[in-house]
């Protein structure tokens, strides 16, 4: 798994393997306990583990916040933050789903502790588990039936129902089924039923031998011939969970000639005993070591010092583990104080997260009240008045690219922006009671960037602000794609969007006149008038209500922030017409309703080819295509003065 990370820079299966051997594993243990003492002893079972996880996740954890400190850029503090204190409660895959259905995450990096999500759903699975043996325990009892019938059937309509969801969720999202316990619990009832089933196998040893290399191989081929990222949990996966159970069926031959021969020599048992504290170690090193590199994937050389370093922790943290923990818990037995060991390593984790996050906190409030009493940070006014550019020693960018990611538009943290998964309408209104108009702000991300100065202008102007936003999603008529395939939600959303606005009679809807794109892999180069957009202005048009549509905003091929924790200003800038027309596909546009007024910005955001990444103090991406909130607000006195100009509002 950990050379498949390092040199191939894919996943292999071997997480599905890992799950597979949990459910296995654990299931058997809690079916032995059942049938010597007639019941699952649930503090002794969860508190040794404890015990036996928690300090060696915790040691990892400890050891993430320090090297995010030392070699991650400033930018990645935060996704490193949280991401270790998800993983200290073991939640990481849910966070990472979150992620993963986020449009505006969707441009994130891999975090040191991405690797922890199947951590996660391995302890979801060590709270579950127990209660549903202890169910089948209570089931056969009553009946009078055999234990491990009964659970055999149990498991077995867990593993069918797990992979039904799977498959489903899989076709619908896979990036959200990728991580999703529900999604992953057929491999752990996989695991059980082959506990159940495997003392009652009695297989010729020519076959076990056949069985345990055809396992073997098609492990090892796993992560070479199928796409494990964007084709798990579905199906598919039981490629290797099958393969694995293959292995295990094949057992200990003592035959030359098997694969168990090649699994017992002494370098794999050596491996095997620190595959845990491995698997903790080697992501977070591989990580940090491409951050100093300053290389997407890693040399030979440099991918032989990442595992020589990430064993070498490995093993200094099982030996602090064994004989540190076990020495000082061997004289002191009891459920308490497995559970107490536990808690003293992750204590000090979450509190270093706490502290850290609270000073980047209050350096950010500082900084933005620094930045609220300056003339220093201008931003749009500064361009073409000079008497309006700042003067004297360089202060700092404001918002600073540590901080760019939350500098977002109000509406995300009020859950007013609909995520790429759902249909569903959220509608959030901003503004006075007594308004005097009604503006609707509608489109995908690119449109929502354009609240905080809509926001603005709405103070000011006694404007009620209507926000019917949703991730990656054009508000247009036409069939839309996204990841390859047809964006179905979203095209579901726009029809609710225009019922919405049938009923509410906005004096104006506020949304995207063309769309700027720079990735290959999201659509056609260049910028376009998107299909759709025409019809859904006339619909407009027919039911009375104005449409201002402004032209989109330049993108970057490179983050803002990330360049500017390493490099000066002068040395991020982007170039216009890597995404942008050279003449603006608006003045061509043939049949353009008359209730229709475009807005064009993109004198405000490039000079010439060149797009600024800071203006006047100010940072204008948070990331690579999407405008700051602190930008956006410098621009509301434009925007006001270009709407005032063009229509009567």
């Amino acid at each position: 798994m950990a050379a498949y990370h390092i040199w191939l820079g894919r996943v292999s299966g071997g997480v599905d393997v890992f799950l597979l051997l949990t459910g296995f594993l654990i299931t058997g243990s809690l079916l032995r306990a059942v049938e010597r003492r007639g019941r699952v002893d649930f503090a002794a079972f969860w508190s040794r583990l404890v015990k036996r996880l928690f300090p060696g996740a915790a040691a990892a954890l400890a050891g993430i916040l320090v090297a995010s400190l030392l070699f991650l850029p400033s930018t990645a503090w935060r996704e490193a933050i949280s991401g270790v204190v998800a993983s200290a409660l073991y939640f990481e895959n849910w966070h990472l789903a979150l992620n993963s259905v986020d449009y505006l995450a969707q441009n994130s990096s891999a975090g040191p502790v991405q690797h922890f999500w199947s951590l996660s759903v391995q302890g979801q699975f060590y709270l579950l588990w127990p209660l549903v043996i202890t169910a089948a325990a209570a089931l056969a009892r009553a009946a009078g039936w055999p234990l491990r019938g009964v659970t055999g059937t149990v498991l077995a309509l867990v593993f069918a129902a797990s992979l039904t969801y799977s498959v489903v969720l899989t076709e619908a999202d896979q990036p959200w089924a990728y991580f999703d316990t529900g999604a992953r619990l057929w491999e752990l009832a996989l695991g059980g039923l082959l506990a159940v089933a495997l003392p009652h196998l009695r297989l010729y040893r020519p076959l076990r031998i056949v069985l345990g290399w055809a396992g073997l191989a098609a492990l090892v081929a796993c992560g070479l011939l199928v796409p494990v990222s964007t084709m798990f949990p579905g199906y598919i996966a039981l490629w290797p969970t099958l393969a694995a159970a293959a292995v295990i069926v094949g057992g200990s031959t003592n035959s030359p000639l098997a694969a168990d021969r090649l699994l017992n020599l002494r370098p794999m048992h050596y491996i095997g005993d620190h595959a845990y504290t491995l698997y903790l170690w080697h992501w977070p090193v591989l990580v940090c070591y491409l951050a100093v590199a300053d290389r997407t994937t890693p040399s030979l050389t440099g991918g032989c010092l990442i595992l020589a370093v990430s064993m070498a922790l490995a093993v200094a943290t099982r030996w602090i583990t064994e004989n540190g923990v076990d020495a000082f818990t061997r004289t002191r037995t009891g459920n308490l104080w497995s559970l107490s060991v536990g808690a003293a390593f992750l204590v000090p984790v979450l509190a270093g997260a706490w502290v850290w996050s609270g000073y980047l906190d209050q350096e950010q409030r500082r900084q933005e009240a620094a930045a609220a009493r300056s003339a220093d940070y201008p931003g749009a006014a500064a361009i073409g008045t000079p008497a309006a550019a700042p003067a004297g020693s360089p202060v700092p960018i404001n918002p600073a690219p540590a901080n760019a990611a939350a500098d977002v538009p109000v509406t995300y943290a009020d859950g007013c922006n609909q995520g790429t998964h759902s249909f569903e309408l959220i509608m959030c209104i901003y503004g006075p009671e007594d308004y005097d108009r009604t503006i609707a702000l509608v489109g995908g991300s690119h449109a929502a960037h354009w609240f905080p100065a809509l926001q603005r202008i709405a103070a000011e102007k006694r404007w009620r602000i209507v926000n019917l936003v949703k991730g990656a999603c054009m508000f247009t008529g036409a069939e839309q794609m996204r990841g390859g395939e047809v964006y179905h939600s979203c095209m579901a959303w726009n029809e609710r969007v225009m019922a919405e606005l049938a009923e509410l009679r906005p004096d104006a809807v506020f949304t995207n006149a063309t769309r700027t794109n720079i990735d290959a892999s999201a659509g056609p180069l260049g910028e376009v008038v998107v299909d759709g957009y025409v019809q859904r202005w006339r619909e407009l048009g027919e039911m009375g209500i104005d449409v201002i549509a402004v032209r989109d905003t330049p993108r970057l091929d490179f983050a803002a922030p990330d360049c500017l924790a390493e490099e000066p200003p002068e040395e991020c800038v982007g170039r216009r017409y890597n995404a942008m027309a050279r003449v603006s596909p608006l003045k061509s546009l043939d049949d353009v309703p008359a209730n229709v007024t475009f807005l064009d910005f993109t004198d405000q955001l490039c000079q010439g080819d060149m797009c600024p990444t800071v203006i006047g103090n100010v940072l204008v991406y948070w990331d690579r295509a999407h405008i700051t909130a602190t930008y956006m607000r410098t621009l509301a006195p434009v925007l006001r003065s270009r709407i005032e100009a063009a229509t009567d509002l």
